[in-house]
């Protein structure tokens, strides 16, 4: 044997060992993952699994695995809310006789955001629901008495440049004649469609007892023409939705238009302090009608004023203020069956969202990054008035700014919550 092949040899011989040493270590290894894995079979991992693990869990990490990522952090439909005072409205001074709340959602048209709402200029600041009977042609009883829907345009959703009148007070006896408030849009087929709660009494007499209108234009600045009255159908005496159909909010979803809408139960006139807030759902075929109700309505149990929107699949609601799962985002695939996707804080008051798909038919909703809502107590309770503010915020499937909007540590000077204490003599 020459020195060559001896050297060749060597080398084999070193390499053969050098593989199976690696092995061994390999399956070493493994078998260490594997007794490790045994070790801790049963119970909860250090490392969130991204799917629901194949051992017993209590109920709260059962419904950890339900929400759309087991982390709030990861969750498309958490977020903290940020506030921005808006330009270009005056409020009088302050002294009760101008207001603005229920903005609609922002429509863009022609680079040129639309947005439409309730517009109060009265005499006098209202005297409140419970002097209802006092009310008169020029004294409102609440915020929403004897107003008009108003409209504004802006570039930038910061600064806006009032139109004027939208849509006006018919003459009495026609339903509105009272007041008409609480508008939202919808944008089919090329035209614009205006709902809006229709008063024929003062706010507060009964309750809020007004039917829902609706009125159409081939422009965002009109004319505005009456389309029909009623148009989401109260419930038979008895149903939960008998006196009342509020905050009419449509959305574009499977080829029709969903009209989500709010109800006060249990309450008038009769029972006037064991109230209760729900949400139903009428669709059609054509803006005017005939909505046909939902055979699962209630479709939402808690929240106040109605923010719908599509989204992925499915379509995602904003419950604020009102029962048990107030201050939460819920989510549904189908559009009826709700489910909490979220806990939140600091919700808007009357969340109407820019939301780019809403009319579109989309097959994936985005979400939204921004939109208007209103503060009802702007002013003093002799003053009262409201004003309408731009929130920010990422519920978008585009947008990541989790540094600013997914921390779940907002912290607030003790003022803020000494506001919220006990007022007795002396303190």
């Amino acid at each position: 044997m020459n020195l060559k092949n001896a050297l060749v040899k060597i080398v084999l011989s070193i390499l053969i060992i050098g593989t199976v040493l690696s092995c061994k270590d390999s399956k070493s290894e493994k078998t260490v993952e594997s007794t490790l894995e045994t070790k801790t079979t049963g119970v909860f991992p250090h490392k969130i699994p991204t799917e629901k693990p194949d051992i017993p869990l209590s109920a709260a990490m059962e419904r950890m695995f339900s929400y759309p990522a087991p982390r709030v952090h990861d969750n498309e439909l958490f977020s903290q809310f940020k506030y921005t005072r808006l330009k270009g409205f005056d409020y009088h001074n302050g002294d009760g006789t101008v207001s603005r709340r229920d903005p609609s959602r922002p429509i863009l048209v022609d680079d040129k955001f639309y947005v439409y709402y309730t517009k109060r200029h009265t005499v006098v600041p209202p005297i409140g629901a419970n002097r209802a009977k006092e009310a008169t042609d020029e004294i409102p009883s609440t915020d929403w008495d004897l107003c008009d829907i108003w409209y504004a345009t802006s570039e930038d959703g910061f600064t806006w440049e009032e139109q004027g009148v939208a849509v006006s007070r018919p003459p009495k006896p026609a339903p509105g004649w009272r007041s008409v408030a609480t508008p939202d849009i919808l944008v089919w087929k090329d035209k614009y469609y205006l709902y809006y709660q229709a008063f024929n009494e003062p706010s507060g007499l009964r309750g809020d007892w007004c039917p829902v209108s609706v009125s159409y234009a081939d422009s965002p600045d009109g004319p505005w023409t009456h389309g029909g009255d009623s148009v989401i159908p109260f419930g038979k005496k008895g149903e939960w939705d008998q006196d009342a159909t509020h905050d009419p909010h449509p959305i574009v979803y499977k080829g029709k238009i969903y009209l989500y809408y709010k109800a006060a139960y249990n309450k008038w006139p009769d029972i006037r302090d064991k109230y209760a807030v729900a949400h139903g759902l009428v669709i059609a075929d054509d803006p005017l009608g005939p909505f046909e109700k939902h055979p699962l309505n209630p479709v939402l149990n808690s929240g106040h004023e109605t923010t719908y929107f599509p989204f992925k699949e499915g379509v995602a609601a904003l419950a604020i203020k009102d029962g048990n799962e107030r201050e939460t985002m819920q989510y549904a695939k189908d559009g009826v069956n709700f489910e909490i996707a979220s806990s939140l804080s600091l919700t808007p008051t009357a969340a109407a969202p820019f939301v780019a798909d809403a009319f579109t038919d989309t097959d994936y909703g985005r979400g939204f990054t921004w939109g208007l809502c209103h503060f009802i107590n702007a002013g003093t309770s002799q003053k009262q008035y409201s004003i309408m503010a731009r929130f920010d915020c990422d519920l978008s499937l585009d947008f990541d700014e989790p540094d600013i909007f997914k921390k779940t540590g907002v912290w607030h000077k003790p003022e803020v919550y000494f506001e919220q204490g006990l007022s007795r003599p002396g303190n």
